[in-house]
């Protein structure tokens, strides 16, 4: 075995994430195109969608005990397989329910890469760079988040040939992690079983519940508006070049402020950081939906939006790290990633009813109101216990 620094491990586990980043960045449109041209509804083509998030609901309850018992190497190395075989296996057969399965084993070993990643990250980061360390796990994430949709026009070489090139790259970053030495999390007094792993998460969520919501919101938000905003846009006028202008402001924003927020997170406190950027984001979206009309005023506002909540992911583990202590946080992290699912589940279904029945704007303001519901929850909450030196402020 290669003997690797933690330096080198932390940029190889950043590299993988932003693997991961890029394979579902890729897919989420390149699926919809695919649908869309063979004539599926756009209500089929969104429950599609879903399975990624159900395979992450399936796993959770199961994925504490599993990496207790065989460490973070393995963990990684069967979720990125998974990942790996099952893109490489979309163009065996185009079938509907075929692609779901596929996608649900790749939201599966998604979250079995993501886990892990994100759980050793989080024990190897001290206190005072936690929020640094996160923020750049983030912004790998979000740059081959971001880097996956150019790979789409590829489909219009070749329909298998997309599929291909994400498999072999995430092969290549796949086999990086043979480089690394396994770990294991800190052991807890209790023995690990499935019921042992409900009473962690009790435990957590009384604790840490509020570090929770930014996660959720993140989902929520995300979801809602690569979901929901197109329709939206084009039901208001705003054609597909407005939306094509419009839409990647919020990634973009989100990009550029991850690791500054995630830096001041550190000095000034997570909990302080944390409701400023809530209480901003608010008031963001409300200016989006009185500009609802204006390219140009909603391409600001999402900017804006995404310069201030495009890190809530990141800074949400960093919170929850900070409230726990250190043999709870694999069960911390996994509630991190339930609740991100829940919202980018729940977030296109609200965001479509109030599309759909209430006026004008209300898109944007449920959206803020969500926001401000964070906020108002992160104001009032008292930490209880914690034994981490403190950076929740």
């Amino acid at each position: 075995m290669i003997n690797i620094n933690s330096q080198v491990r932390f940029w190889i586990l950043v590299g993988i994430v932003a693997i991961s980043g890029y394979s579902q960045g890729m897919l989420l449109p390149l699926i919809a195109i695919i649908f869309e041209e063979d004539g599926l509804s756009s209500s089929l083509n969104g429950f599609h969608a879903t399975a990624l998030y159900i395979g992450v609901l399936l796993v959770s309850p199961f994925m504490e005990g599993v990496l207790r018992k065989v460490g973070y190497k393995p963990i990684i190395l069967t979720g990125g397989i998974a990942v790996v075989l099952s893109i490489a296996l979309f163009p065996i057969w185009k079938s509907f329910w075929f692609w779901f399965v596929l996608r649900l084993i790749i939201g599966i070993g998604d979250h079995m890469l993501h886990f892990g990643t994100q759980t050793w990250i989080t024990y190897l980061s001290p206190a005072n760079k936690r929020g640094r360390n996160l923020s750049l796990y983030g912004l790998f994430f979000g740059l081959g988040f971001a880097a996956g949709p150019y790979m789409t026009r590829l489909v219009h070489v070749n329909e298998a040939l997309p599929f291909i090139v994400a498999s072999l790259v995430s092969l290549a970053g796949w086999l990086t992690v043979w480089l690394l030495k396994n770990e294991f999390p800190e052991k807890t007094t209790e023995k690990d079983s499935f019921f042992s792993t409900f009473k962690r998460f009790n435990q957590v969520f009384k604790y840490a519940w509020v570090a929770f919501l930014p996660p959720f919101g993140y989902g929520f938000l995300e979801a809602s508006l690569n979901g929901n905003f197109p329709v939206y846009a084009l039901r208001n006028g705003i054609d597909v070049s407005g939306v094509s202008i419009i839409l990647p402001s919020f990634a973009i924003g989100g990009i550029i402020f991850q690791l500054p927020l995630g830096m001041l997170s550190d000095y000034f406190g997570r909990k302080h950081v944390l409701t400023t950027i809530m209480l901003l984001g608010f008031v963001s979206f409300t200016s989006a939906g009185l500009l609802q009309d204006s390219v140009i005023g909603l391409t600001i506002s999402f900017f804006i939006a995404g310069m201030l909540v495009g890190s809530t992911f990141s800074l949400g583990i960093s919170y929850m790290a900070d409230l726990l202590p250190r043999e709870l946080l694999p069960a911390g992290n996994l509630m991190c990633g339930i609740f991100y699912s829940i919202g980018s589940i729940s977030g296109p279904f609200i965001g479509g009813l109030a599309i759909q029945f209430l006026p004008e704007g209300s898109f944007f303001y449920c959206l803020s109101l969500m926001l401000l519901f964070i906020f108002i929850a992160l104001t009032l909450f008292r930490v209880e216990h914690t034994t981490e030196a403190k950076a929740s402020g």
